[in-house]
């Protein structure tokens, strides 16, 4: 959107006796996608432009087309005519990224690499000095309302503690920004993402889901729920983390890929009898007991997955996997990942906690005492 305005692509124009303010030809940026090597061919810069329309970044000045053509039409960016949703979720990520970029231009920046037990991290600080400068830049009243920025922050996946065990606390533990703002991202990228809102509608989250009997060349997993039925899903492997620095959604610097092809299929009904509520969980004398599983997790993942959210739930479990293993069952409450208290967090979150951190994952989780 920067560099088009730049380009003077984005401008008012007139049409038909009405001046538009901020708007582009659809014509003359997929032209631009091309010469600027976005784009190989008008068709891949359609469905890059098609791609920012269903996520609600550009529309049609008049919404009169809910597609994108590639034609003399007006279209505009969402952020030039205050049209554009700003849910938490997209708050708390544009507050992350203004931060990011105030803390690198500064001179004598918190921002640092640091090395903790032999191993450097970038773009690291300490959670007191972050603290320190929010209050001081006044970016926080007081100390306790930076510690909750830095909460969200990290709750978002913008920064998260070096070794990913703790929250964010006022004191000399080492965080780093997860995600690196200025790396520059390729449009051609959105194509081989799912969209945060393909994620958040799935019914599932199969990407801890462990193969069975994997074969080369097969990418299809296979997914045994309660009822004994068999559903192809697709899942994600360790290695298929792939870096999404100027992401949108999902918020991390590597976040997991999803693929959900056409023929996947998910079970959308919940193997919970009915809905569990954090409350009833933590109620004293509840009829639930705390687990610490420790799962190491093989070439292809750790064998479950995890669904619902607040608290979330364990709807599959590979009966091969590291996760059967460990003692997981269908129908325990997640209560924390390596060490990290997640009981108020939806599966989108806790998985991305599970994707990015360490392969030998450590997680309680309550179940109902029989």
């Amino acid at each position: 959107r920067l560099r088009l305005h730049d380009g003077k692509l984005i401008k008012d124009r007139r049409y038909h006796l009405r001046t538009y303010p901020n708007c582009f030809v659809a014509k003359e940026l997929t032209d631009w996608l091309i010469d600027h090597k976005e784009a190989p061919d008008r068709e891949t810069g359609i469905r890059l432009m098609q791609k920012l329309m269903d996520h609600y970044i550009i529309h049609h000045v008049c919404d009169e087309h809910s597609d994108y053509k590639d034609a003399k039409l007006l279209y505009r960016f969402r952020k030039d005519d205050g049209t554009f949703p700003l849910n938490k979720d997209v708050k708390v990520f544009m507050r992350g990224q203004s931060l990011y970029e105030k803390l690198v231009s500064v001179e004598e920046s918190i921002l640092k690499v640091r090395e903790e037990n032999s191993v450097k991290y970038q773009r690291t600080f300490l959670g007191c000095e972050m603290i320190d400068w929010l209050v001081q830049e006044g970016e926080a009243e007081d100390r306790k309302e930076a510690v909750e920025l830095g909460r969200a922050l990290l709750e978002h996946g913008i920064i998260q503690h070096v070794s990913n065990r703790h929250h964010f606390f006022d004191s000399d533990i080492l965080y780093q920004f997860w995600i690196n703002f200025r790396r520059r991202r390729r449009l051609t990228e959105l194509l081989n993402e799912n969209s945060s809102c393909a994620l958040s509608e799935s019914p599932d989250s199969p990407f801890c889901l462990r193969k069975l009997n994997p074969d080369p060349g097969n990418t299809s997993f296979l997914s045994v729920q309660t009822n004994k039925e068999i559903k192809i899903v697709s899942a994600v492997r360790r290695s298929s983390i792939t870096s999404l620095t100027g992401n949108s959604n999902p918020y991390f610097s590597t976040t997991p890929t999803l693929v959900f092809p056409p023929v996947a299929e998910c079970n959308p009904k919940s193997v919970l009898k009915r809905p569990i509520t954090n409350e009833e969980l933590l109620s004293p004398g509840a009829p639930y007991i705390k687990k610490t599983l420790t799962i190491v997790g093989d070439a292809v993942g750790w064998g479950f997955v995890v669904r619902g959210g607040r608290p979330c739930h364990i709807q599959a479990v590979d009966p091969g996997g590291p996760a059967a293993a460990a003692g997981m069952k269908v129908c325990q409450f997640v209560f924390s990942v390596n060490g990290m208290y997640v009981l108020h967090l939806d599966y989108q979150t806790i998985s991305s906690l599970i994707m990015t951190g360490p392969r030998t994952l450590v997680m309680e989780v309550m179940e109902a005492i029989e």
